[in-house]
């Protein structure tokens, strides 16, 4: 859609409604090794693209919510709960940090090593601590009034599939954008269900996979500054790299191919959805308590060096947002949920546009329903990487009192 100066005229030069953008890159300098999941790292010895981490700041009134955006596998609440302390000028329990997911950066875990130790550096771990503050920090000093854009619609085929079963996922893509006055796209937040994992953790590269093709294609577009934030991926929704004849591309140029489309569906989406120029903006939040019963998440839990700590009962504590911004309702997931999970939440959700942030406020592996949980040998993995077997039905209880809360 065009946006003719003459259309700002409407809006008020002292909008209440604001929003600012920050990006800081964490790449490791030299190159560390990368993680694809629960086990040793893998070395590295070239990179692609650049990690980030980024922060997209709305306020409104007196309200203010950060949703932070970090190139790792996941950002666990031990590690968010630090950044929240040396934020200012947003409540800790506003401050969204998500994960993108990919499966070629450094261990923000605190996965075992094989050999006795753990996986990550502890060192690199404080740095981007440091930055993502710094950019959430940063774009609360850069908020500027804005306008609102949201849309939802069915992605293009060739972005996403579930590995176990190739049309069992969620091909919704929603999409965020804010303007400034003078009409250009502040930022861009792109919500969509897939693992980035084109490459993989063996590649020996470090990279944001296909998400940093989708940021660079974004900002060629007018888009401003891409956000990207998972949805309900889990078991195993990912990036559709299949070749036609057998195979899979794992290359660099299909990361390419695969973040340009995504970016393209995401700006078509958006299309000419309206402008919302005094949205509202609300925010919950919720501590949930999830029991640990997998042998090897609680031996995790228990040797990280990153300080994990559990209730008396041996449950941890993580905390679930629910955002009202202008026509979008938004809920947030500490893990990897099912497609199912992801249906049913969003059927029950209120919103005009209903978005889930998955792997956001923390990153408890995968998230299944009872009769889901240890009932298909396909699904044996995922089981053992769960916290329970009550995950599900605890995050899907605690999800709808949310909901429904007036």
């Amino acid at each position: 859609m065009l946006l003719f100066a003459g259309f700002l005229w409407f809006l008020p030069v002292d909008a209440s409604f604001r929003a600012g953008v920050a990006v800081r890159v964490v790449t490791p300098d030299p190159l560390l090794p990368v993680s694809g999941g629960i086990g040793p790292s893998n070395p590295v010895h070239e990179k692609r693209g650049e990690l980030t981490v980024r922060a997209l700041v709305f306020e409104q009134e007196k309200t203010r919510v950060a949703v932070v955006s970090a190139d790792f596998l996941g950002f666990p609440k031990v590690l968010g709960d630090r950044v929240r302390a040396i934020v200012s000028g947003i409540p800790a329990s506003n401050i969204l940090i998500g994960a993108t997911h990919t499966h070629s950066a450094p261990d923000c875990y605190g996965f075992p090593d094989g050999k006795g130790g753990m996986a990550c550096d502890l060192k690199f771990i404080d740095r981007v601590v440091a930055r993502m503050a710094e950019a959430v920090n940063a774009a609360v000093g850069s908020l500027q009034p804005a306008t609102l854009r949201v849309a939802s619609d069915e992605a293009a085929a060739r972005i996403a599939y579930n590995y176990y079963a190739p049309d069992l996922y969620d091909p919704r893509c929603n999409v965020v954008q804010v303007r400034g006055l003078d009409g250009r796209a502040v930022a861009t937040l792109v919500n969509y269900a897939v693992h980035p994992e084109v490459l993989g953790s063996s590649a020996g590269i470090c990279s944001p996979d296909l998400i940093g093709p989708l940021y660079d294609r974004l900002a060629e577009r007018g888009g401003g500054t891409g956000i990207f934030m998972n949805s309900a991926q889990g078991g195993m929704v990912t990036a559709d790299n299949r070749k036609p004849g057998g195979g899979e591309a794992r290359d660099w140029p299909e990361c390419e191919r695969i973040g340009r489309l995504l970016a393209d569906e995401a700006l078509r989406i958006l299309g000419d959805a309206p402008e919302q120029r005094e949205p509202r903006l609300e925010v919950r939040s919720r501590s949930v308590k999830f029991p640990v019963d997998s042998p090897l998440l609680q031996a995790i839990l228990k040797a990280s060096p990153l300080g994990y700590v559990a209730e008396p009962d041996g449950r941890v504590v993580t905390t679930m947002n629910l955002v009202n911004l202008g026509t979008a309702q938004i809920l947030t997931i500490p893990g990897e949920a099912l497609p199912n999970i992801g249906f049913f939440l969003k059927r029950k959700m209120r919103g005009e546009h209903n978005l889930l942030f998955g792997l956001t406020n923390d990153a408890f592996g995968y998230i299944l329903t009872a009769t889901d949980w240890g009932s298909f040998r396909r699904y044996d993995y995922i089981t053992r990487t769960s916290l329970g077997e009550q995950t599900g039905e605890i995050l899907i209880s605690e999800a709808l009192k949310l909901i429904s809360e007036p």
